[in-house]
């Protein structure tokens, strides 16, 4: 636990310190975006959110369950997400770089003194562990700002994976399965309790991603101008958007190219298609008479061990959307799951930017349908008969 602790906030300042090697370690000049942070606010916002639930011993986020005051004299005020809104962060007087960064690595020392001394059980670990995969959700957040900003990432994070396999089709019988998961399994969120059994009728299931190539076909015949395609919230998102292909996909002469962290690239095919939405992925599917996966079936096909079904690349779109499990009750991070219910739509998987030690197979995330700046793809299924 201390050296995974250790290796996020050395991940975060690293992906902090490209945001300052581009002047946006200030505020005023970071874009306004819904979908972004001011990467400053974000900095100071992690290592708060450690000191809150570990330091402090908050028992919730609600701001009376917190003991003592934070190191910070107004860092309460600057940085509890859920008090603080979002248009606002470009405007508070926040400290410098330099006091955040020390903010930062004397939170750790804390934090990591304090570790020293728990005992070895789930309760006591908990506040870390919860800690742990906030840090790590906002690093890969921090990297897709990266990319929404058309600025430098780390080299390991910039480059694209190939699929190594060739793309074949996966028949399962069905049959039932566990969601969720019971107690004594570690640390999850509150979506994933509590554990159910869940019918899983017989479906058949791509054993990769939909590539570029694949997605590029559903460009040139038109797929973006066919109506027919779209759900009536796909085709309202397209009309606002006016766009003819997936976000950074740029067309020059007969090949496609694309934008990855400021730099322009030949488009691979062989890579599985990023960047889409669920309108998108939604759109490819009705066009090549397929459907997304429910997020039961995605589960059931990754946990079913078939060599073939390979999944970690990308986040998936599934056909779900993010609702409590049966039993559901709000955890200590009261705003996690609960605010987000059947406004948002389960993703499942990992990214390349999704440290190996927070993939889960049975991991919920989710985002808003019109999401494109996230690392995510998808594949599809089969309709029955």
């Amino acid at each position: 636990m201390a050296l995974a602790l250790r290796h996020a906030r050395d991940y975060t300042l690293s992906l902090f310190d490209c945001f300052a090697a581009a002047g946006m370690d200030v505020p005023m000049r970071v874009p306004q975006l819904r979908i972004v942070n001011p990467p400053l606010w974000e900095l100071g916002h992690i290592a708060w959110f450690a000191e809150w639930f570990i330091l402090r011993e908050a028992s919730s986020s609600h701001p009376a369950d917190a003991h003592g005051n934070c190191l910070l004299s107004k860092g309460d005020d600057w940085f509890d997400s859920a008090m603080v809104p979002h248009r606002s962060r470009w405007t508070l007087d926040l400290p410098s770089t330099g006091a955040l960064k020390t903010y930062c690595h004397e939170v750790l020392d804390r934090v990591l003194d304090k570790l020293s001394r728990e005992p070895n059980d789930d309760e006591a670990l908990y506040p870390y562990r919860l800690a742990l995969a906030h840090e790590d959700m906002h690093g890969e957040a921090l990297l897709y700002t990266l990319q929404t900003l058309g600025l430098s990432a780390p080299a390991q994070a910039a480059r694209g994976e190939a699929s190594l396999f060739a793309p074949s089709q996966i028949g399962f019988p069905g049959g039932t399965i566990e969601l969720g998961s019971a107690a004594g399994r570690g640390f999850v969120f509150d979506n994933e309790r509590q554990a159910h059994a869940c019918r899983v009728a017989a479906f058949t299931i791509d054993s990769t991603l939909v590539s570029n190539a694949q997605y590029a076909d559903f460009v040139g015949d038109g797929g973006y101008d066919n109506r027919q395609f779209w759900s009536t919230a796909g085709a309202d998102w397209l009309m606002r958007q006016e766009r003819s292909a997936p976000r950074y996909w740029q067309r020059d002469g007969g090949q496609w190219r694309t934008m990855r962290f400021g730099q322009l690239s030949t488009l691979s095919g062989a890579e599985p298609v990023r960047h889409v939405n669920l309108y998108e992925a939604q759109a490819y599917c009705a066009w090549a008479g397929r459907r997304l996966p429910t997020e039961t079936e995605w589960e059931y096909a990754a946990q079913s061990g078939h060599p073939a079904f390979r999944w970690g690349q990308l986040w998936e779109w599934t056909a779900s959307p993010f609702e409590p499990y049966p039993g559901f009750e709000v955890d200590r991070y009261r705003e996690y799951s609960e605010p987000w219910f059947t406004s948002h739509q389960v993703l499942r998987g990992a990214s390349f930017a999704t440290p190996p030690r927070f993939s889960s197979a049975r991991f919920r995330n989710f985002f808003l349908p019109e999401r494109d700046d996230i690392f995510a793809g998808f594949r599809t299924c089969a309709w029955p008969g």
